[in-house]
This record gives structure tokens, sequence and C-alpha cells, in this order.
């Protein structure tokens, strides 16, 4: 046991010796540029060191530096987003607001072309029900609004009021299946009734055999159901179809585009007599 330890001391005691000498050597000896050979190989590798933890540190530098570009980057095109996004909403609002000025024009318009009194109205709500077709506007009993008063647009006839509480009433629209209007064809002059066809159309029924009705012709109120005054658009033919024998079906497309109905008037005093001025409500 002792003899190896003494072994294991003698080399290292060996290897240190040769190490120091060797160190010695590299002091005495100089490189190629006049340098000593320990001194040179201390540089170099203490240069080499230095350029790899540069390199590290740049590298990570670099990264960092792109990561923190990047959360710039996200950040303002965040805020370019919901900058656009908050354009888009004002646009939005301009655009609702300049329509609502045109119809509130339009009706404006058609209210000086009637002789008749009316009241103008906003759309507050629409149909709850599918089995029937109607809005609720803002005008009531309290503004002078009664049963079976009609209203119209600065387009054609809406419908007519089934319901006036205090301050809100509901319109029964004219494509309603329960609702109808006596009704002339403009071009033969012949008379029939329009009926709710309950979906979105209306059919003329009730023409005289002889009417030669072609698609586009204008069909208008005729003015003897006592709710719509006569000369009302109601709309124009757009087909016609054969019924059971020697019948035929007249589908009318409606003047009206009541999905983007925001302003009606209500004609107050329509049973009054007929109107004095123009019969049509203008296209």
């Amino acid at each position: 046991m002792v003899l190896s330890d003494t072994r294991h001391r003698t080399r290292h005691l060996f290897v240190a010796v040769m190490v120091g000498h060797i160190l010695l050597i590299s002091t005495q000896v100089n490189s190629r540029s006049g340098v000593p050979l320990l001194q040179a190989v201390l540089v170099t590798g203490l240069a080499e060191t230095q350029r790899a933890a540069w390199a590290v540190v740049g590298g990570v530098r670099s990264v960092w530096d792109n990561y923190v570009a990047l959360r710039q980057v996200h950040a303002d095109n965040q805020r370019l987003q919901r900058e656009l996004d908050a354009v888009r909403v004002q646009l939005q609002r301009e655009r609702a607001a300049a329509g609502t000025s045109d119809q509130f024009r339009q009706l404006l318009d058609l209210r000086a072309r009637l002789s008749w009194k009316t009241t103008g109205a906003e759309v507050i709500a629409g149909s709850v029900s599918p089995q029937f077709q109607s809005i609720m506007i803002d005008k009531g009993a309290d503004d002078g609004v009664r049963r079976d008063m009609a209203v119209i647009a600065p387009a054609g006839v809406v419908g007519r009021v089934v319901v006036a509480s205090r301050r809100a009433s509901s319109v029964q629209l004219i494509v309603d299946r329960a609702a109808s209007a006596s009704a002339l064809v403009e071009r033969l002059r012949v008379q029939g009734i329009v009926l709710g066809h309950g979906d979105g159309t209306l059919r003329l029924e009730y023409l005289p055999v002889i009417a030669n009705v072609q698609a586009g012709d204008l069909v208008v109120t005729a003015g003897l159901d006592g709710v719509y005054p006569k000369g009302l658009v109601l709309g124009h033919v757009d087909r016609i179809e054969r019924g059971s024998g020697s019948s035929r079906v007249v589908i009318i497309k409606p003047a009206i585009a009541f999905g983007n109905l925001e302003s009606v008037l209500i004609v107050l005093n329509a049973a009054s007599g007929p109107p004095q001025a123009e019969d049509q409500v203008p296209k």
C-alpha cells in the first residue's frame, strides 16, 4: 500500500517537473514574431476565448434586440389596428347618419306633395312572429294615431296601423298574409285586390279576364277600401303564373324594401276625403 502511494507521488512529481521544464523552455524560446512562445500561446488562447465570449454575447444581444424590435412592431400593429377599427366604426356611423338624413329628406319631400295630414314616425322594432309581419313605430294615440290608418314611405305603401297604444303603434305590413288593399293597374285602369302572400311578395286577384296585365305594370291603390288613399304605389308586376283552370296569378314585387325601413309617415285623415293634390306617391 505504501509502495503504491510512493509510485503515484513519484509519477505526479515527474509530470510537474516536466511541465515546469517545458514552461521554462517556453519562456526562453521565441516565436517567429519575436515574442516568447509561452506568452504567444497564452495571448492566443485568451484572444480566442474572448472572441468566443463576444460571439456568444453578440448573438444573445442580437436575439434580444430582435425580440424587443418585434415586440415594438407588434405593439405598433395593434395600435394601428385599433385606430383603423375606430375609423371604420366612425365611417359606418357617418354612413348611417347620411342614410337617415336621406330618408328624412325624402319623407319631407313626400309630405310636401300630399294634401293629407300626416305625422312622421320612427321604426323602433320589427316583427317578433314570422306568422305576423309587422313593425313597431314610436307614435301612438297621444299623437293622434288610430287603428286602420295608412302608413306610407316615399317609395309607396308600408301597411296599416292595427294596434295604437299611447306612445307606440303596431303596423301590419302590406305583405302580411292577412293584409289586403283595393288596387288599380295604372296602365290598364282595371281594378282588383292585392293580398299579402307572406313571402315578401303580393298577389293581385279578381282582375277582369280580358285584362292584359304585363310584367312591369305599375300597381297602385284604388282607394276603395277605406284605409289606403287612392294612387299610392303598391309595386310592379313581377310575373304572371297560371292558376287553376283559366285563372291567373299575378305576382307583384312590393315597392318597399321593408328590411331597410327607418322612418315612415302616418296618414291621419285619409277617411276625410280624396286627396286634393297628386294621387300617386312619387317613386
